[in-house]
């Protein structure tokens, strides 16, 4: 074959290739479009913490279910355009780098859950990277070398398995890559000789280089890859804001958009993260500003579109949905709004439904859900929010094996100025002396408080330390079952804040949601058995919607 034959083809080749991407949306259009976005967290992220290798359990070792196409549904309903899929991918690749076929497969499938309900998708590397000895990810000159052809093998296998995939699917590169030194912020804070200008400019330097191989890998595999839209992120995700210190603006200045001839100008979007301190409204407001008006100046004004792909509170010391609930509010209107005002795309690092409320699935945090959509639209109407009150009443059958066991009430740091106590409503009164709280306190002791009283309703109180990290209620004997009505967290102010149980050790709970819907046949069943919706019996029901006695039971 001559050589005009060959050059020939080549051209036809490269203008197909072309032509089948280049109805691709720009990475501009692509982060306004979107509108908001919520993370998958803690689902195909989740690993054993040690860098071994796992098998699809994984996806449920952090406390997270399997997560279920349902779930993406109820979130495009609620008006979430977008979802970040994290995934940690080391656990699940052999010695020669190559991705196990069955991960592969099941973050196929999650990526579909999005796709199929019409919402764009942020798949990326996360946990890869980090601070532990375990990520083989850092911001290292000697790490990069050392990692290359295992990373771009990665982004080759990931960029393959999606080639054909349409401009809704966003591939980012890494997650929140810190230097040798566990740096957050900037690089080389956290040295122990204070900052380092000759190792910061190693550790930036190894971030472009990691986003440049991260494009050019991707781009490599052809097809409609040849266009997709990629994220990369700054040095740890840093987003700049602040003064406290000179270096603060350094990931943003340092950061270099890689180059990309193929795809030509407009498919790169940069990333950071977002958490707030929102103890002071004013102090929040200024730091939002502050960043917005930094990614303003090193991104957005000269054409580089800009993701928050994570955002939420500081939580400092305590849960602030739980105990600062209004100033939670307050920040998620003003920070959505801010970030609308930017055309900056934003996914709220998880909340809303978390745990068992995934799978029915339900908002344990809906009011916060309904915020992000007033204050993105201007309005919820038309969106949904289900919670489990919807759906009717919650019970838990609580099953304690041994003696000593423990149900957890809550588990997340409290202080004796943001709540008051707890209360518990059982099914029925307790015999005396079965039943005890047992509260692990942030200095590393414990402490119980007995329960005597024959009453359904329990309380605790807040006489048993000024910080708390966990509180749940134990078992004094072995072989006991007790229905739990409802949870409350009662705060400072005198308000209720309901709560859901979970197991801590030695118990099992079986989380039932009753409806009281009544059989429309008199030939329904209504024994102990169950059955699915079409009567057949299911000998081990697993979670779904089933009959027993006649009722609707969402396990």
């Amino acid at each position: 074959m001559n050589t005009r034959i060959l050059l020939t083809i080549s051209m036809l080749i490269v203008s197909v290739w072309t032509t089948h991407a280049q109805s691709f949306e720009t990475a501009t259009e692509a982060v306004k479009n979107m509108g908001v976005g919520w993370n998958l967290g803690n689902t195909l992220d989740a690993n054993n913490n040690n860098g071994g290798r796992q098998d699809l359990s994984s996806e449920t070792c952090w406390g997270q279910p399997y997560t279920k196409p349902e779930l993406m549904k109820m979130m495009k309903e609620a008006g979430f355009g977008a979802i970040r899929i994290p995934v940690t991918w080391f656990p699940h690749m052999d010695s020669s780098n190559k991705v196990d076929a069955a991960w592969m497969k099941r973050v196929h499938e999650v990526v579909d859950y999005v796709i199929d309900n019409g919402m764009y998708c942020l798949l990326n590397v996360h946990h890869d990277t980090g601070d532990g000895s375990f990520h083989w990810l850092h911001a290292s000159m000697n790490t990069y070398n050392n990692v290359k052809a295992k990373y771009e093998s990665l982004w080759t296998q990931i960029a393959e398995e999606f080639k054909d995939y349409g401009d809704k699917l966003l591939f980012e590169s890494y997650n929140e890559m810190l230097d040798e030194y566990n740096s957050w912020c900037f690089a080389t804070f956290a040295r122990s000789g204070g900052y380092h200008a000759t190792d910061a400019a190693d550790a930036y330097q190894a971030i472009n280089s990691f986003a440049q191989s991260f494009v050019n890998a991707v781009r490599a595999t052809g097809g409609n890859n040849a266009k997709r839209n990629l994220v990369v992120n700054t040095y740890g995700a840093c987003n700049g804001a602040g003064n406290w210190n000179t270096h603060l603006k350094d990931p943003l200045k340092e950061m270099i958009i890689p180059s990309d001839a193929i795809a030509g100008a407009g498919h790169i979007a940069v990333q950071v993260h977002a958490y707030p301190n929102v103890k002071n409204i004013s102090s929040m407001k200024t730091e939002v500003n502050d960043m917005f008006n930094a990614l303003n100046t090193y991104f957005i004004s000269k054409g580089t579109p800009v993701i928050i792909g994570e955002w939420g509170t500081a939580n400092d010391g305590e849960v602030d949905y739980d105990v600062r609930h209004e100033n939670v509010m307050q920040f998620v209107d003003f920070f959505v709004k801010a970030a609308k005002a930017k055309n900056c795309g934003t996914f709220l690092w998880m909340g809303l439904s978390d745990g068992t409320n995934r799978s029915v699935p339900v908002f344990n945090q809906a009011d916060l859900a309904e915020a992000i959509m007033k204050a993105y639209y201007g309005s919820s109407d038309g969106y949904k929010f289900p919670t489990r009150e919807d759906l009717g009443t919650t019970v838990y059958d609580v099953s304690y094996t041994n003696q000593w066991s423990e149900l957890n009430l809550y588990s997340n740091s409290l202080s004796t100025s943001s709540y008051q106590g707890m209360e518990l409503e059982l099914a029925e009164a307790p015999t005396s002396g079965t039943l005890q709280f047992k509260v692990y306190k942030n200095d590393n002791t414990d402490m119980v408080q007995g329960i005597t009283t024959a009453n359904s309703t329990l309380k605790f109180t807040s006489n048993m330390g000024t910080t708390l990290k966990r509180i749940t209620l134990q078992c004094c004997i072995p072989n006991l079952q007790i229905t739990v009505k409802n949870v409350y967290l009662i705060k400072s102010d005198g308000t209720k804040l309901k709560k859901e149980v979970t197991p801590f050790w030695g118990c099992t709970v079986d989380e039932k949601i009753i409806t009281g819907i009544q059989p429309a046949k008199a030939n329904r069943p209504t024994d102990k058995r169950f059955y699915n919706l079409k009567g057949q019996q299911i000998v081990q029901p697993k979670h779904g919607i089933y009959i027993q006695n006649g009722k609707k039971y969402i396990k």
